[in-house]
Protein backbone atom coordinates (compact mmCIF):
# COMPACT_ATOMS: atom_id res chain seq x y z
CA UNK A 1 0.00 0.00 0.00
CA UNK A 2 1.33 3.13 -1.26
CA UNK A 3 1.76 6.06 1.54
CA UNK A 4 0.96 9.66 1.19
CA UNK A 5 2.10 10.98 4.41
CA UNK A 6 1.76 15.11 4.97
CA UNK A 7 2.21 17.16 7.59
CA UNK A 8 -0.59 18.64 9.81
CA UNK A 9 -0.79 21.68 12.17
CA UNK A 10 -2.36 20.56 15.73
CA UNK A 11 -3.50 23.07 17.97
CA UNK A 12 -4.36 22.26 21.92
CA UNK A 13 -7.40 24.02 22.56
CA UNK A 14 -8.55 25.20 26.29
CA UNK A 15 -7.28 26.67 29.24
CA UNK A 16 -3.55 27.35 29.91
CA UNK A 17 -2.00 24.36 32.00
CA UNK A 18 0.78 24.74 34.22
CA UNK A 19 3.91 23.28 32.40
CA UNK A 20 2.59 24.40 28.56
CA UNK A 21 2.12 27.36 26.53
CA UNK A 22 -1.53 27.61 25.61
CA UNK A 23 -2.08 27.65 21.56
CA UNK A 24 1.40 26.10 21.21
CA UNK A 25 2.00 24.80 17.90
CA UNK A 26 2.69 21.27 16.94
CA UNK A 27 2.58 19.35 13.59
CA UNK A 28 2.06 15.67 13.07
CA UNK A 29 2.96 13.34 10.06
CA UNK A 30 -0.71 12.01 8.68
CA UNK A 31 -0.96 9.04 6.97
CA UNK A 32 -4.15 10.15 4.23
CA UNK A 33 -4.16 6.57 2.80
CA UNK A 34 -5.54 5.44 6.53
CA UNK A 35 -8.77 7.41 5.21
CA UNK A 36 -11.44 5.50 3.43
CA UNK A 37 -11.92 8.64 1.58
CA UNK A 38 -8.73 9.29 0.83
CA UNK A 39 -8.03 6.38 -0.52
CA UNK A 40 -10.31 6.49 -2.66
CA UNK A 41 -9.31 10.27 -3.88
CA UNK A 42 -5.77 8.94 -4.44
CA UNK A 43 -6.90 6.34 -6.78
CA UNK A 44 -9.18 8.76 -9.15
CA UNK A 45 -12.62 7.54 -7.29
CA UNK A 46 -13.59 10.86 -5.65
CA UNK A 47 -13.33 14.19 -7.38
CA UNK A 48 -11.24 16.79 -5.82
CA UNK A 49 -14.50 18.24 -4.55
CA UNK A 50 -15.99 15.24 -3.30
CA UNK A 51 -13.09 14.93 -1.22
CA UNK A 52 -12.87 18.32 0.36
CA UNK A 53 -16.56 17.59 1.08
CA UNK A 54 -15.92 14.58 3.01
CA UNK A 55 -13.11 16.05 4.33
CA UNK A 56 -15.32 19.08 5.52
CA UNK A 57 -17.64 16.67 7.05
CA UNK A 58 -15.51 14.98 9.11
CA UNK A 59 -13.61 17.62 10.55
CA UNK A 60 -17.01 18.67 11.93
CA UNK A 61 -17.91 15.85 13.41
CA UNK A 62 -14.51 15.67 15.01
CA UNK A 63 -14.65 18.96 16.08
CA UNK A 64 -18.31 18.35 17.30
CA UNK A 65 -16.82 15.92 19.28
CA UNK A 66 -19.86 13.51 18.34
CA UNK A 67 -17.37 10.43 18.43
CA UNK A 68 -17.70 7.70 21.61
CA UNK A 69 -15.96 9.08 24.25
CA UNK A 70 -14.35 7.44 27.61
CA UNK A 71 -15.33 7.69 31.21
CA UNK A 72 -12.73 10.46 31.79
CA UNK A 73 -12.97 13.78 29.46
CA UNK A 74 -9.11 14.15 27.43
CA UNK A 75 -8.59 17.50 26.28
CA UNK A 76 -8.97 16.81 22.62
CA UNK A 77 -5.96 18.20 20.31
CA UNK A 78 -7.57 19.59 17.39
CA UNK A 79 -6.47 19.62 13.69
CA UNK A 80 -6.39 23.21 12.26
CA UNK A 81 -8.59 22.97 8.77
CA UNK A 82 -9.01 25.77 5.92
CA UNK A 83 -12.82 26.69 5.56
CA UNK A 84 -14.42 25.68 9.07
CA UNK A 85 -11.61 26.95 11.21
CA UNK A 86 -11.80 30.48 10.02
CA UNK A 87 -15.67 30.53 10.38
CA UNK A 88 -15.34 29.45 13.99
CA UNK A 89 -12.77 32.58 14.72
CA UNK A 90 -13.61 34.44 18.02
CA UNK A 91 -15.73 31.63 19.32
CA UNK A 92 -15.33 30.40 22.34
CA UNK A 93 -14.41 26.08 22.60
CA UNK A 94 -17.69 25.47 23.49
CA UNK A 95 -19.32 27.57 20.49
CA UNK A 96 -17.34 26.10 17.86
CA UNK A 97 -17.96 22.80 19.56
CA UNK A 98 -22.17 23.86 18.95
CA UNK A 99 -21.25 25.70 15.58
CA UNK A 100 -20.06 22.71 14.07
CA UNK A 101 -22.41 20.11 15.16
CA UNK A 102 -24.91 22.61 13.79
CA UNK A 103 -22.79 22.15 10.35
CA UNK A 104 -22.69 18.25 10.85
CA UNK A 105 -26.02 17.95 11.43
CA UNK A 106 -27.13 20.62 7.79
CA UNK A 107 -24.60 18.60 5.97
CA UNK A 108 -26.04 15.10 6.99
CA UNK A 109 -29.88 16.51 6.09
CA UNK A 110 -28.81 17.50 2.87
CA UNK A 111 -27.40 14.63 2.59
CA UNK A 112 -30.72 12.71 2.85
CA UNK A 113 -32.62 10.42 4.21
CA UNK A 114 -30.68 7.17 3.13
CA UNK A 115 -27.52 8.75 2.25
CA UNK A 116 -26.51 9.40 6.13
CA UNK A 117 -25.70 5.59 7.06
CA UNK A 118 -22.96 5.39 4.26
CA UNK A 119 -21.86 8.95 5.14
CA UNK A 120 -21.13 8.09 8.63
CA UNK A 121 -19.87 4.65 8.44
CA UNK A 122 -17.21 5.51 5.61
CA UNK A 123 -16.46 9.49 5.91
CA UNK A 124 -16.84 9.72 10.19
CA UNK A 125 -16.22 6.11 11.24
CA UNK A 126 -13.51 5.14 8.89
CA UNK A 127 -15.09 2.27 7.71
CA UNK A 128 -14.28 0.82 4.66
CA UNK A 129 -16.85 0.35 1.52
CA UNK A 130 -16.90 -3.45 1.45
CA UNK A 131 -17.09 -3.59 5.19
CA UNK A 132 -19.95 -0.54 5.04
CA UNK A 133 -21.84 -2.57 1.91
CA UNK A 134 -22.00 -5.51 4.09
CA UNK A 135 -22.63 -4.64 7.29
CA UNK A 136 -25.95 -2.35 5.26
CA UNK A 137 -26.91 -5.32 3.63
CA UNK A 138 -26.13 -3.42 0.16
CA UNK A 139 -24.59 -5.19 -3.35
CA UNK A 140 -20.67 -5.56 -3.34
CA UNK A 141 -19.59 -2.51 -5.31
CA UNK A 142 -22.27 -0.53 -4.75
CA UNK A 143 -21.25 1.74 -2.14
CA UNK A 144 -18.86 3.56 -3.98
CA UNK A 145 -21.82 5.08 -6.27
CA UNK A 146 -24.04 5.98 -2.82
CA UNK A 147 -20.92 7.49 -1.71
CA UNK A 148 -20.80 9.97 -4.36
CA UNK A 149 -23.79 10.75 -4.33
CA UNK A 150 -23.55 11.80 -0.88
CA UNK A 151 -20.65 13.56 -0.75
CA UNK A 152 -22.03 15.41 -3.75
CA UNK A 153 -24.80 16.94 -2.04
CA UNK A 154 -22.24 17.44 0.86
CA UNK A 155 -20.57 19.69 -1.16
CA UNK A 156 -23.42 21.65 -2.22
CA UNK A 157 -24.16 22.48 1.37
CA UNK A 158 -20.70 23.33 2.29
CA UNK A 159 -20.44 25.36 -1.33
CA UNK A 160 -17.37 23.74 -2.33
CA UNK A 161 -17.15 24.28 -5.85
Amino acid sequence: MKRHLVERELTSEGPKRSGGARGKRRTVTVNLGESPIAWLHARGHLEDRLFSAGEALRGDYERSQLSPNVTMRWDPVRVKTGKGASADRGLSPTERQIAAKRRFDGAIEAAGKGLDDILWRVVCAGEGLPDAEKTLGWPARSGKLVLRLALDRVADFYRIA
